[in-house]
């Protein structure tokens, strides 16, 4: 069996949301809040992962679609598509983003409070960077995001160079 890890000791709650079939989740304590999809603004020249800006009480916050960045189609908003505000590390400073998502499930605890780290990828050469590990919902599969390694500028060029390659290989 393998090393499993209780999970983070902040609060053990986590927000479950949905990107097409997979269940993911973030800590909840890193959640500011969970808005219904809206008009953002977009920016010149920005990544296609990049939706642009929205206003939040006169704070100006990026948007990123959580699909485009990790290689999956691009899908129209739809009545559950969210934006859920958060904030990330970047260089020891806390930075406010936000993250649209398929749909937002819950705020819970995960099965027995356990983190499974997938030691597996090294061996399957799979860069499992932006996960920080697996968990259990009622039984089901969760995906837990690692944010702050997600959304690192090192990871995101990484991230773009696998998708361009897989397109690549498809296009030639």
């Amino acid at each position: 069996m393998p090393d499993q890890k209780k999970a983070p000791a902040a609060s053990g709650t986590f927000l479950n949301f949905m990107l097409d079939e997979t269940l993911m989740a973030i800590p909840v304590e890193r959640v500011r809040e969970i808005l219904d999809a809206r008009d953002i603004q977009k920016l010149p020249q920005a990544p296609e992962y990049i939706m642009g800006f929205i206003d939040l009480r006169g704070d100006s916050i990026v948007v990123v679609d959580l699909r485009t960045l990790i290689g999956r189609p691009y899908r129209k908003d739809d009545v559950d598509t969210r934006i859920v505000v958060l904030w990330v590390e970047d260089d020891g400073k806390e930075q406010l983003l936000a993250l649209r998502t398929d749909k937002v499930t819950e705020v819970s605890r995960f099965d027995d409070d356990r983190i499974e780290p997938i030691d597996t990828g090294t061996m399957l050469n799979w860069d499992r960077r932006i996960v920080a590990g697996l968990a259990r919902r009622n039984g089901a599969y969760v995906t837990l995001m690692d944010l702050d390694r997600l959304l690192s500028s090192k990871v995101i060029a990484s991230l773009d160079k696998h998708v361009e390659d897989a397109l690549g290989g498809v296009n030639a």
